[in-house]
């Protein structure tokens, strides 16, 4: 790599880059700047940068390493030159940021790689972007680390590797969602353009609150987002994941992932939250820590669209009226609870698809349509509130396993409602402390 050119003011930054010096080191913190664009090549370590406006442009092989890069919340303190015609291969190692981190393909750019190696971004406000992608009757908020392949060409492709990628604070979460990767996708659904291919995204703690007003119906935002266009071959959440407003997802899938892992808690506290919801193709899910959600209408486990073929959690919990354990809309071949699947909460108004409706509160429910040939819970199915019911079975199951049994606790309320075509329940305990335990009904 050569020399490195060591800088120690704003100006000698300047005109480091104007020369276009292969590799700067920057000493202290500089400020005073405007945006800054590093030339192709150009790899830059060290020190902090504060700009008032942007921050730093990347263009070709560039290399951020072990840098602070500090805006406004609302503005980007990283971000791509969209006039090159490819990214080449762009670095970010040990970096962090107040401000999003923005690459885009999109007007010339049409291939490249994206390495991520440590990213923090301490705080972002993205609410006011215009681009979200739209799908299922939503837009979405962009996230602190948006990556995005914009360009309607299918023969467009970005690859990536997105390694340790965090988000906000408890006492500071991002506004808007918090880890974004996608590629181009219509306003109705799957990817119709380009993509980005990514090996692994592994995230660490991700805390977000979208902003979202009560009552919106067709706006969400996220904490782990798979955009339709992504094609991922392993999600890891290896840090927690809480979200904190109206409609945030904690966990969402639209795109392609063969596996997606969390290794720590999974956390809702807002209303219509979900801790994972999937509408892409999934091949296997699994939660290795609790799923709580907190909140009216807010949501364990939605397998709404799309494709999955083995979910299996460490147990879920939601509290709130309206809320819901687990719903399956599509056909799932296995699904797995090792702990308890339990909901508090009686009527209330939830987000489904675009709309905000009225629910009761349930544990576990198959909507008609939705289908799961195994199923087993290592501890009970439970719910706690009033003129609920635990189970509702409108779709097809073809077996189900609860070691700890089916119980319905609040007044009025059901255990179990399910098809005159269903298996025989005979081997699972069901109880309902002040209504029926079980009620066989024809499917609507």
């Amino acid at each position: 790599m050569g020399e490195w050119a060591r800088v120690t003011t704003a100006a000698e930054l300047m005109e480091a880059i104007r020369r276009q010096a292969p590799a700067i080191e920057v000493s202290g913190v500089l400020q005073g700047m405007p945006m800054v664009t590093l030339p192709p090549g150009t790899h830059l370590r060290g020190g902090t940068l504060q700009f008032g406006a942007r921050g730093v442009r990347l263009t070709r092989d560039n290399v951020l390493e072990d840098v602070a890069v500090r805006t406004a919340e609302h503005e980007v303190a990283v971000l791509n030159d969209t006039s090159v015609d490819t990214l080449g291969t762009l670095e970010l190692r040990g970096v962090r940021t107040r401000g999003q981190v923005l690459l885009l393909a999109r007007d010339a750019v049409r291939s490249g790689h994206v390495r991520v190696a440590g990213l923090t971004i301490e705080a972002a406000d993205v609410r006011g972007r215009l681009d979200r992608p739209h799908d299922f009757g939503v837009d979405a908020l962009q996230g602190a680390f948006t990556l995005w392949n914009q360009q309607p060409d299918p023969a467009v492709e970005i690859t990536a590797e997105l390694l340790d990628v965090a988000a906000g604070s408890a006492e500071r979460p991002v506004r808007g969602s918090g880890v974004f990767v996608g590629g181009h996708g219509d306003r109705d659904g799957a990817a119709d353009g380009g993509t980005v291919r990514v090996g692994e995204l592994r995230t660490g703690e991700i805390h977000t609150d979208g902003g979202i007003p009560a009552g919106t119906p067709d706006l969400i935002s996220d904490g782990v987002f798979v955009v339709s266009g992504a094609v991922v071959e392993d999600v890891r959440t290896a840090g927690p994941v809480t979200t904190r407003g109206q409609n945030d997802m904690v966990l969402d899938n639209w795109g392609r992932v063969r596996t997606w892992t969390a290794t720590a808690p999974v956390v809702s506290h807002g209303p219509s939250g979900i801790g994972f919801v999937n509408f892409g193709a999934l091949d296997h899910l699994d939660v290795q820590a609790p799923i709580t959600t907190h909140g009216t209408g807010a949501r364990g486990f939605n397998l709404y669209d799309g494709s999955l073929r083995h979910a299996s959690f460490d147990s879920i919990t939601t509290s709130g009226d309206g809320a819901v354990g687990v719903q399956v809309s599509r056909h799932l071949p296995r699904l797995e609870v090792r702990g308890d699947l339990a909901t508090t909460g009686g009527t209330g108004t939830s987000l489904v698809r675009g709309v905000q409706v009225e629910l009761q509160a349930v544990a576990f429910s198959i909507k008609p349509g939705g289908r799961i040939d195994e199923m087993s819970v290592g501890g009970r199915i439970a719910t706690r509130g009033d003129g609920v019911t635990t189970v509702e079975i409108d779709g097809e199951l073809s077996s189900l396993a609860v070691a700890g049994g089916i119980t319905a606790e609040g007044r009025g309320s059901d255990a179990v409602h399910i098809g005159l075509d269903c298996p025989d329940l005979a081997g699972v305990a069901i109880t309902a402390a002040d209504g029926r335990p079980t009620v066989r009904r024809p499917l609507p």
